[in-house]
């Protein structure tokens, strides 16, 4: 296989020499990732990703999850090269106070990423969250000749990724449903940051995500751009299943320090860092990239403006064919509830005793039907967390316009799928489990509050009256521990009718992580 044209190996090695420039700037950051990782990115932008950079919102793109966050400088990079509205001076100010490249990418503070990631293993599963939406709305909405959903999710994720229990649950759980469009490249570099990977981590990550229902593609040269494009070629031929493709790579790729601890989450240091830019070639200033080199980012941007051009000019045939479908589907996206959502909301006006959880279940089957929108589940509980819709499908493997959604026990990744789900837009989630298993999923839930997303948690079995199960089921604490979380709003109703508002307040807020206990 021939290794890049000269064209593309210098678009390379200046998303190399950006990242790392950025991070001998702040003295501060993980340069291994951008080092070793920037020529399957540059593959994945340049030729496959879709996106229009004028229009990071545009509802049909393909998603991009950084989900190894400590790369950052590499994401900040592919932002600025590809035209996205981050400027130069940004990146001069990479972790600094105040900017819009912060040491972890942040949702909503730099345009083009998708969601924050930091702690590692929730931009994978939050990734999922976000193909399991996309295949959700594209099997309620899309109709023959008119596909206005249709986009793949794209992530990267590290070894450390790839450890933490999330994943695990994540990739069980996209396996199961069988989401096609779900892209995961592991950046196999084999260092962590105490040493090789040898000391912890032995097993085979393809032959695990195979047994999961993933199809599982190699390639040995991480610096090989035929093998990646072919790679990616066929991940991109693939509906009928989620693709893992392995890139070997190598840690710290071309500087001093390559394939070592020591290059993952410290600066090179000025004498690496020279040596390192006088290895790749590169003899610009800082933060200079020649305009030559700058033009061969450029056409992936106009082939993803054209392909939004299409898809808004497919929208407009749509909405003229499905008037009501169209209408639906882009209120839906612009996260707006409809008029009368809560005409059907119950009273309880007759003042019985009733159990909050069963309550919640009668609030939310009563608005179930006039917010289409409504999807989830519980972490295998439904019956006791009573949060079934009754008369809805599951969301299944090849029916994913259900709206019953089994997680299984995962609540982990339930969470992080919900924040996956609330970050694509077009859906409302809510999760539920009883609430001594907040613990296994307040990462997840962290993250949520962080972002301010609309994702609503129903907590139940909470009660001290109630001892038969022991003080594993009686979390007496967790109430107030969950207050303290910043941006969570915390609602325990006493009885139905403040069940019922808690619903409303849960429902009505759109920039806030909600929790219903």
């Amino acid at each position: 296989m021939s290794r890049f044209d000269a064209r593309d190996q210098a678009a390379v090695t200046a998303l190399r020499i950006l990242a790392i420039d950025q991070i001998e700037q702040a003295r501060s950051g993980h340069p291994g990732l951008p080092l070793g990782a920037a020529p399957m990115a540059y593959a994945l932008w340049r030729r496959h990703l879709r996106f229009d950079p004028t229009c990071p919102s545009w509802a049909d793109r393909d998603r991009f999850v950084l989900s190894a966050g400590h790369g950052s400088a590499l994401l900040y990079a592919l932002l600025h090269l590809f035209g996205y509205d981050l400027p130069i001076d940004e990146l001069r100010r990479f972790r600094q106070l105040g900017s819009r490249t912060p040491g972890h990418p942040e949702v909503g503070l730099t345009p083009g990423v998708e969601t924050t990631t930091g702690p590692l293993g929730q931009g994978f599963a939050t990734a999922v969250g976000l193909a399991l939406a996309e295949r959700h709305l594209a099997a309620r909405f899309n109709r023959p000749r008119f596909e206005v959903i249709g986009h793949r999710t794209w992530v990267i994720a590290s070894d450390g990724d790839l450890m933490e229990g999330v994943s695990h649950e994540a990739a069980s759980l996209a396996g199961h449903l069988r989401l096609g469009r779900l892209v995961a490249l592991y950046d196999d570099n084999r260092i962590t940051i105490e040493g090789s990977t040898d000391l912890a981590f032995s097993e085979d990550v393809e032959a695990r995500f195979a047994a999961y229902g993933w199809r599982t593609l190699h390639v040995e040269d991480g610096n090989d751009f035929d093998s990646l494009s072919a790679a990616l070629d066929e991940a991109s031929r693939t509906d009928e299943q989620p693709v893992l493709v392995r890139v070997r790579t190598h840690i710290g790729f071309g500087s001093p320090k390559q394939d070592t601890a020591s290059v993952h989450g410290s600066p090179l240091g000025a004498e690496a860092w020279k040596a390192t830019r006088a290895a790749f070639g590169w003899e610009h200033e800082p933060f200079v990239v020649p305009d030559e080199v700058r033009a061969t980012f450029r056409p992936a941007g106009e082939r993803g403006a054209a392909a939004r051009q299409a898809w808004v000019e497919l929208m407009d045939r749509y909405r003229q064919a499905h008037p009501g479908r169209a209408a639906e589907l882009e209120r839906r996206l612009r996260g707006e509830l409809p008029d009368g959502w809560d005409a059907t909301l119950p009273g309880f006006e007759d003042g019985k005793p009733l159990a909050t959880r069963e309550a919640s279940g009668k609030v939310l089957n009563a608005l179930a039907p006039r917010l289409p929108e409504l999807v989830g589940g519980s972490a295998d509980l439904a019956p006791s967390n009573n949060t079934a819709l009754s008369g809805e499908k599951d969301l299944a493997a090849g029916a994913w316009d259900g709206r019953n959604v089994h997680f299984g026990i995962r609540e982990h990744a339930m969470a992080s799928l919900a924040n996956g789900m609330a970050l694509h837009g077009g859906v409302r989630p809510y999760v539920a489990t009883f609430l001594a298993f907040a613990d296994y999923l307040r990462p997840a839930l962290r993250l949520s509050a962080l972002m301010k997303l609309p994702v609503t948690y129903v907590f139940t079995h909470d009660s001290v009256l109630l001892g038969e199960d022991g003080p594993t089921h009686q979390p007496v604490e967790h109430t107030v521990s969950l207050r303290i979380i910043p941006n969570l709003v915390t609602l325990r109703p006493a009885d139905a009718r403040e069940t019922a508002e808690a619903w409303r307040v849960a429902l009505e807020r759109r920039d806030l992580s909600l929790i219903h206990i």
